[in-house]
């Protein structure tokens, strides 16, 4: 006997779970509702199937082929229009005119037992046997009314209460002689409840009913797709579940990493090659689809997670089903009911209420409160640049396809011919996304100087030597699965915000140059790159009075890029220092604040011990610099970039110095002290480094470990400010504990907070408004200035739903209450 499993519905009521993915193939305990009606029709001896297909059909059939991975012959019936249930098994009756078959829903999910509902059909005679069970809600589905010899009596297709006369429903499951044919007319919409079945039985033709026993679910709405899951986790159904039951209820199939602090509490199961973090939890009747990313601190309860879906630390997700390929970033909470559909964006801290609809392709900003579904508008905004180039999660949100497409557009604002420099820190993300980028440049016509692994400054320093410019990839500072895409100008600065811009429309309209074929650039890899870095910094750098005073300093490469120019540097410098971490570590590309913390505390041991002048920790691609003075105490960042200007300043007795604004006003004393002044930038390093370019500056920094050597470069170099630093302590005969001491305390604070996009310019309105009669400075964000000197500034973040506070005070408790003043109106502002 053949089978006609019916796949053709659009499933209206699941969308948005269905706007791209016909119902069949929505996964219960991931997978197809369909390949588990496929399963019992072969338990059953039902090999030989025909699947009628409409929506999506396409789809169906390249899901489950021929069948032949099932162990199954499968062919299809396709649909050009809607043709009803009885209209969709006439368009396969040539398939099917030989012998009886058997009709089942293609998302419905059963365990019935088939073989007895065909010998009940052939037993008693049928023309039409109806498989028949008893549901607790009548209501949308078709009741029947059979006598005691299984004869159907009545039918009444989805009735009202006051209709109701019986519990037995119709499940849509049939088998039938193909005389039933007769009745259908084709290419025309029938149905069997509606149009068939009255026919047959007012002529008095043998329809029976088969009371069956099991389970049966019709998988119709968001609250049955959830039953469905839990039942299936809790054993209700006999169903194949793929994987190990690793503890009782607790389903782990092949490849998945689950981490032995992750909180498992079943019944629950783990798709193949998900991959659960120390710290996750993940709760009953929840499904956790293929390659699905669950970090650590994300609780997961009752969720229904399809494939290729990353839920974000800390993320919070309660009773919903999110679409495949969809990103849940940090701190995201969606409620019981919700439904986010195929290839959404959730940004970090958003909340989603429940029964909420987000339809696929949509992007919900960061911070947003959503209480309507999201169908045709995106409640969000794509920001390509943030502060560190284009930036994101490995494989998530920065893919090998996206660092095409970046490469692509780049390529396109510069002239066919031109020369681009690519580099990479010693990743292997970077490496094999500045792979994908060095193809991409090369099909734009453009030649590429491959660096490979090389320190940020160096990678600067080349592509300022004849490249038109140039594209650094590496690991996010502290964040170990993102990386950052960087973009240069033609003097190895970071790309302007014009440069950005311009890189953003070439994107947005995808309109991308290629090459024809004898255009195809060439590739080539410089040599001697660090010794030509060394040699042209030294030559650039007073280092007079180092190798007389007889320093003995220590140097952390923090098993950086740092570590390769090193060696040249330090052998030519003339100085006596002690290295460690010297050689490079791919697994730890970058360093969380807590290990680079410790790192200083082992680096100050060390100093102490080995009674060096000091200290200097290098971050892991070589750009900034931590410092440890000669009593072993760590300078933190702030301080440093104090006692650098007080050094220069004092050397110098003129000139410029860049400061961002949100740098403490300690700074102009110490400026002014030493005949210099302060000009103050942005926040933006672009800004820094186009003050850093002008002839006046003597020095900059951005109290993070980023300094300026003007003399050297425009850009932050923590190897040029290692080696002049080490020049000023040689001169000055002065500890750094001792400079530091003679240079006020400053008592800054910072805070964040979340801040919708849509009402970012509100806020900074009422920022301004609140300033009332007191001085206010807009270089950047809103700086308000209080009459006795105390500051605030207000500055919302480029790329994230953030603003950000900074407040200085003559004490850590004025400028508390000065931080918290403002963040009541920017809080006030935002609701």
């Amino acid at each position: 006997m053949k089978a006609v499993v019916m796949a053709g519905g659009e499933g209206t009521r699941l969308r948005p779970m269905t706007s791209s993915m016909p119902k069949p193939l929505l996964p219960v305990a991931n997978r197809p509702i369909m390949e588990h009606v496929l399963r019992l029709l072969k338990r059953h001896g039902l090999t030989e199937t025909v699947v009628t297909v409409q929506f999506l059909a396409s789809l169906v059939k390249n899901y489950f082929g021929d069948g032949e991975e099932l162990g199954m012959e499968l062919t299809y019936a396709n649909e050009e229009k809607p043709l009803g249930t009885a209209g969709s098994v006439k368009n396969a009756e040539e398939a099917l005119k030989d012998d009886a078959f058997l009709v089942i829903s293609g998302d419905a999910l059963t365990d019935f037992d088939l073989t007895d509902l065909i010998r009940f059909h052939k037993a008693k005679g049928a023309l039409v046997t109806v498989c028949l069970t008893r549901v607790p809600n009548p209501l949308e589905f078709g009741i029947t009314i059979v006598d005691e010899n299984g004869k159907v009596e009545r039918f009444l297709e989805k009735p009202t209460w006051g209709q109701v006369f019986s519990d037995t429903v119709n499940t849509g499951i049939y088998v039938m002689e193909p005389e039933v044919f007769d009745y259908v007319q084709a290419d025309v919409p029938v149905d069997w409840s509606g149009d068939v079945f009255p026919q047959l039985m007012k002529e008095g033709k043998p329809i029976y009913g088969y009371i069956a026993e099991g389970y049966w679910e019709d998988v119709g709405t968001h609250e049955s797709y959830g039953k469905a899951q839990a039942d299936v986790l809790e054993g209700r159904v006999d169903v194949d579940i793929d994987g190990f039951e690793i503890s009782p209820g607790v389903w782990v199939a092949e490849g998945a990493e689950v981490h032995p602090d992750a909180v498992l509490r079943g019944p629950l199961y783990i798709g193949d090659y998900a991959k659960v973090e120390a710290g996750a939890e993940i709760r009953e009747h929840t499904v956790v689809g293929s390659n699905v990313v669950v970090k650590s601190g994300a609780f997961l309860h009752k969720a229904v997670i399809h494939d290729n879906v990353y839920v974000g630390q800390q993320s919070n997700l309660r009773g919903c089903v999110i679409g495949k390929n969809t990103d849940i970033m940090r701190a995201a909470r969606i409620e019981d009911g919700a439904v986010i559909g195929d290839e959404c964006l959730i940004g970090e801290e958003s909340i989603i209420q429940g029964n909420v609809r987000v339809y696929p392709f949509k992007t919900i900003e960061a911070g947003a409160f959503v209480n309507t579904s999201v169908i045709w508008e995106s409640r969000g905004q794509a920001h390509l640049f943030g502060t560190r180039g284009v930036s994101g999660i490995l494989n998530v949100e920065i893919t090998p396809e996206l660092a095409v497409r970046l490469a692509g557009a780049y390529a396109t604002t510069l002239k066919k011919g031109s020369t681009v420099t690519t580099a990479r820190d010693h990743s292997r993300g970077a490496r094999a996304l500045k792979r994908a980028v060095i193809s991409a440049l090369q099909a734009s016509a453009i030649d590429v100087r491959d660096l490979e692994n090389v320190p940020l400054p160096v990678a600067r320093q080349q592509t300022a030597r004849g490249s038109a410019g140039g594209i650094m990839i590496r690991t996010s500072p502290g964040v170990p699965d993102s990386v950052d895409i960087m973009f240069f100008d033609e003097r190895g600065a970071d790309l302007s915000q014009a440069g950005q811009r311009k890189l953003d429309r070439v994107y947005a309209r995808q309109e991308y140059r290629r090459a024809f074929p004898g255009e195809i650039g060439d590739l080539s890899f410089p040599s001697s790159v660090y010794d030509s870095y060394a040699g042209s910094l030294l030559r650039s750098v007073d280092t007079s009075g180092v190798a007389e005073a007889g320093l003995k300093v220590v140097v952390d490469a923090a098993n950086g890029s740092a570590g390769l120019v090193l060696p040249s540097l330090l052998g030519r410098l003339g100085v006596d220092a002690f290295t460690i971490n010297l050689g490079l570590d791919e697994s730890r590309p970058t360093e969380t604040a807590d290990a680079r913390r410790a790192g200083l505390v082992r680096l100050g041991e060390i100093v102490a011990s080995a009674r060096a002048a000091f200290g200097v920790r290098f971050d892991p691609v070589g750009e900034r610099i931590s410092l440890v003075d000669e009593r072993g105490r760590i300078v933190e960042d702030d301080r440093a970039l104090l006692v650098l200007l007080d050094l220069v300043a004092a050397e110098r007795r003129s000139g410029k110095v860049a400061l961002p604004v949100t740098t403490t006003r300690i700074a102009e004393q110490v400026a002014a002290y030493h005949g210099t002044q302060v000009e103050w930038t942005t926040t933006s390093p672009d800004d820094l480094t186009r003050v850093g370019r002008a002839e006046t500056t003597i020095f900059g920094g951005d109290g993070r470990g980023g300094f300026i050597v003007p003399e050297s470069s425009s850009v932050f170099d923590g190897t040029a400010a290692f080696v002049r630093l080490i020049g000023m302590v040689a001169r000055t005969q002065l500890t750094l504990s001792q400079i530091d001491a003679r240079i006020p305390r400053a008592h800054v604070l910072r805070r964040d907070l979340a801040t919708p996009w849509a009402v970012k310019g509100l806020v900074m309105r009422h920022v301004v408004e609140a300033a009332g009669d007191r001085s206010v400075d807009t270089t950047d964000g809103v700086r308000v200035v209080e009459a006795d000197g105390r500051w605030v500034m207000v500055l919302p973040d480029p790329a994230e739903a953030v603003t950000h506070l900074w407040a200085e005070g003559p004490d850590d408790a004025s400028a508390q209450a000065l931080l918290d003043e403002w963040s009541a109106v920017v809080d006030g502002a935002g609701r």
